[in-house]
C-alpha cells in the first residue's frame, strides 16, 4: 500500500525575479515560456521545479510548479513549459505571456531527479511529464541506457529529445483527454522487460497512476529506493505535487523531524 502525501515544508527557498523574453508553441498542447534575470546564484538538477507565482484576475496570485525544462547559464535564461489545458490560471498566464511580463518565483525543488550510478534509467509519464522527462534524458552523458514510456494525445504532441544516451523511446497516444489511473501507461510499463543490473526509474505525472506504475516496479523486485515517485497532478487538486510512499515511510520521517 502506497499513499500521496504532500511534500513535506522546508524553509525559505531563493527567490528569482523573471522576466519573459520570448513564448513559443513547441507543440499545439505545450507552450514555451523564456526567462532571463539575475540567475548566476542558480543551482538546479534537471528535473527539479520552480514554484512560480503568476498573476491572474483582480490582482489574484496563482502559485503552480513548473519543472525547468532547460537553463543556459551563460545567458541566465531558463524554459519553462506549460501544458495548455482548456481553462486554468497557469494555461490563461501562459498564453498571454508577452515580452517584458515580470513574475517571481521561489526554488528550485524536487527529488524526481537522475541520482546515483545505475546500468539503466527508467522514465515514465504524461504530458505535465515530459519537460522534466525531457531536461533528465537530456543530461544524461554518452554510454547511459535510458527507456522512456510517454503518453500524450497525439502524434502532433510528440516532440524530439535530443540525448548523448542510448535512448529508448515509446510514444503513447490516449486519443482522448487525461484520465486517472491511465492505463496505457500502466500496461506499458506492465509489459515492459526489465534489462539486468541496477535501474533507476522515474516515475511521475498523475498521481493515481504514478501510484499504480509504482507499486508495480516494487511488486516485480524494483528496489523501493531506487523509484523516484512523483504526483503532478490528480483531479480536485489545485497545485502541489504528491510524493508517492509506504506508510512506513512517512512515520519513519515523522520521528526524523521529532528528533
Amino acid at each position: 500500500m502506497t499513499e500521496s502525501a504532500p511534500f513535506p515544508v522546508h524553509p525559505a527557498r531563493p527567490s528569482w525575479r523573471l522576466t519573459v523574453v520570448g513564448a513559443v508553441d513547441v507543440t499545439p498542447r505545450l507552450r514555451r515560456v523564456s526567462f532571463v534575470g539575475d540567475l548566476g546564484g542558480l543551482q538546479h538538477r534537471p528535473g527539479q521545479d520552480l514554484a512560480l507565482n503568476l498573476p491572474g484576475p483582480q490582482g489574484a496570485t496563482h502559485r503552480r510548479h513548473y519543472t525547468i525544462r532547460r537553463f543556459d547559464r551563460t545567458e541566465e535564461r531558463l524554459d519553462v513549459d506549460f501544458v495548455l489545458h482548456a481553462v486554468s490560471p497557469a494555461t490563461n498566464w501562459a498564453r498571454g505571456a508577452a515580452l517584458g511580463d515580470e513574475i517571481t518565483a521561489h526554488g528550485p525543488r524536487g527529488r524526481t531527479t537522475v541520482s546515483g550510478p545505475a546500468d539503466w534509467r527508467l522514465f515514465t509519464g504524461d504530458e505535465t511529464a515530459l519537460p522534466g522527462i525531457a531536461a533528465m534524458i537530456e543530461s544524461l552523458p554518452a554510454g547511459e541506457r535510458a527507456f522512456a514510456f510517454v503518453e500524450v494525445a497525439g502524434p502532433e504532441d510528440e516532440q524530439p529529445i535530443e540525448t548523448a544516451a542510448d535512448l529508448a523511446m515509446v510514444w503513447l497516444h490516449r486519443g482522448a483527454p487525461p484520465r486517472p489511473a491511465s492505463p496505457l501507461l500502466i500496461g506499458a510499463l506492465a509489459a515492459f522487460r526489465l534489462p539486468p543490473g541496477v535501474g533507476q526509474a522515474c516515475v511521475i505525472g498523475e498521481t493515481a497512476t504514478v501510484r499504480a506504475q509504482r507499486q508495480g516496479l516494487v511488486a516485480r523486485g524494483f528496489p523501493k529506493e531506487r523509484i523516484a515517485a512523483e504526483g503532478y497532478w490528480r483531479p480536485g487538486r489545485i497545485g502541489g505535487h504528491d510524493h508517492i510512499v509506504e506508510p512506513d515511510m512517512l512515520l519513519a520521517r515523522a520521528r526524523r523531524r521529532a528528533h
